[in-house]
């Protein structure tokens, strides 16, 4: 994730939720937080990025919607949307990717119903140039199309009232990016310049103040998002975890690299061969202490952390979701204060994979689901398994530091290729972070147009909650 989002034709989506009368980042709940420093060159945290901030630390400062009596409606876009943005307007801005020609979409949702207001079709390039984006801070969508420009979508009025979607800036990115690579993971510098990390394991940055790009090459394949924090870029490839800095101007600056366990193929239930997380940054005190992804051991995976001043060892490297026989992950951790969240896709189906994505070892198997939390040792340099749930999660869950609760979709009954279609019953759930037990779920659908395919949702400062899934958006409310 990392939630990196899944799939070659679909594209995970997001939710949001909140209560409206949270106007002010309400403080953690004891034991999680902060929030991690607030990126100027974004929108607020918890609603600009996919996983809430440019530290992609998979957490939210607004409440949701509680384990009380919910609302719910669908947006059916056939498109999976696996980022919804909102900025300081309200108004959400979704990337999803059509069912049918797998085409990146923009779309502009209504904050009050729902529906779509406008969209936009963009050039079609390789699957996670159209799932990873953020909202500036001007409320603009930052996304690489499939030509290689990186552009600024913005929403406008039209002269009958309604809403457009157009692009506002476009920077050329194509004389950096080899013949036949493609941009995966993007996210906003502390300088005003834009990080981007292609396919190909090309690192680098952009100023679309000046059209000048900077890059280096790791040769190493990255098939997640990166991540951001003041003087830091996270990169995650199929091998290693690189730390960067830039060079006065732009040239990106490797500070540590360290290698970890990719296993021995790709897993079932997962998209690439090698970790299936983006780098998230967490820790105590500013919240940028630490870094840490998922590997790729078998039989299970392990936890790694380290601290971001006095890498590439690790603090720790811990085997996590040890309650199933084998575990691994598609999806980003949670990542707040002392603790991380990790949830186990391991035999999840999805209905397609990426191009040139090789043979899972095992060749298949059955989705066990279920979460674990790891804590931070007292002393920071080392850390331990507070708990194991077996919750079957099927999106990236969300940790709301307002309200202390972590916020997904379940999923109940058959999950076979045929049963995620058909069968698969998906619930809103609401977990203690504290124990992993369920607080409450609630029965949304059946099928297709309600699988999250292991994507994130986003809580938005009115209470909303939105959900992508394999065919929409999910908007989810206290009833």
């Amino acid at each position: 994730m990392r939630l990196r989002t899944s799939l070659t034709f679909t594209a995970a989506a997001l939710c949001l939720a909140v209560g409206n009368a949270f106007a002010a980042t309400p403080s953690a709940p004891a034991g999680f937080g902060p929030l991690p420093p607030q990126n100027p060159a974004t929108a607020a945290d918890g609603t600009a990025t996919m996983h809430g901030d440019s530290a992609s630390s998979d957490t939210t400062p607004y409440p949701g919607p509680g384990t009380g009596p919910i609302s719910w409606s669908r947006t059916a876009l056939a498109s999976a949307c696996p980022t919804v943005v909102i900025g300081s307007d309200r108004m959400p801005v979704a990337l999803c990717t059509t069912i049918f020609g797998r085409t990146p979409t923009v779309h502009l949702l209504d904050p009050s119903t729902g529906a779509d207001l406008a969209s936009l079709a963009l050039p079609k390039g390789s699957l996670f140039g159209g799932v990873y984006a953020y909202l500036d801070n001007t409320d603009a969508l930052v996304v690489v199309d499939g030509d290689d420009n990186l552009l600024r979508i913005g929403h406008h009025r039209s002269a009958g009232g309604g809403w457009t979607l157009a692009v506002d800036q476009s920077t050329s990115l194509a004389g950096a990016i080899p013949s036949g690579d493609n941009i995966v993971g993007l996210s906003a510098g502390w300088d005003g310049r834009i990080w981007f990390a292609t396919a190909g394991g090309v690192i680098g940055t952009a100023d679309t103040r000046t059209g000048v790009v900077r890059t280096i090459s790791t040769g190493e394949g990255v098939e997640n998002s990166i991540s951001t924090v003041p003087g830091h870029t996270a990169v995650a490839t199929d091998h290693a975890l690189y730390l960067l800095g830039e060079a006065p101007d732009g040239t990106p600056q490797i500070q540590w690299r360290a290698p970890y366990d990719r296993g021995p193929g790709r897993k079932p239930g997962q998209l690439s061969w090698g970790t299936g997380a983006t780098p998230s940054f967490f820790g105590p005190g500013d919240g940028t202490g630490y870094v840490t992804i998922t590997d790729n051991a078998a039989p299970h995976e392990n936890l790694l952390v380290w601290k971001v001043s006095s890498g590439p060892t690790p603090v720790c490297s811990t085997p996590v979701l040890t309650q199933s026989p084998e575990s691994g992950t598609e999806d980003a951790v949670i990542a707040s204060g002392h603790s991380v969240f990790v949830t186990d896709t391991y035999g999840y189906p999805y209905p397609a994979l990426p191009s040139g994505a090789p043979a899972s070892v095992p060749s298949s198997a059955s989705f066990d689901g279920g979460l674990s939390r790891v804590d931070l040792d007292a002393d920071g340099n080392g850390c331990h398994l507070a708990w194991n749930s077996d919750v079957r999660s099927a999106a990236l869950p969300r940790l709301s530091l307002a309200d202390g609760r972590i916020y997904t979709l379940s999923v109940s009954g058959p999950t076979g290729l045929v049963g995620s279609d058909t069968f698969a019953s998906y619930s809103y759930a609401v977990l203690d972070p504290a124990t992993g037990a369920e607080l409450s779920s609630t029965p949304i659908g059946l099928g297709l147009l309600y699988n999250p395919l292991q994507m994130t949702g986003t809580t938005a400062p009115d209470g909303t909650l939105y959900q992508g899934t394999e065919t929409g958006v999910l908007r989810i409310t206290r009833g």
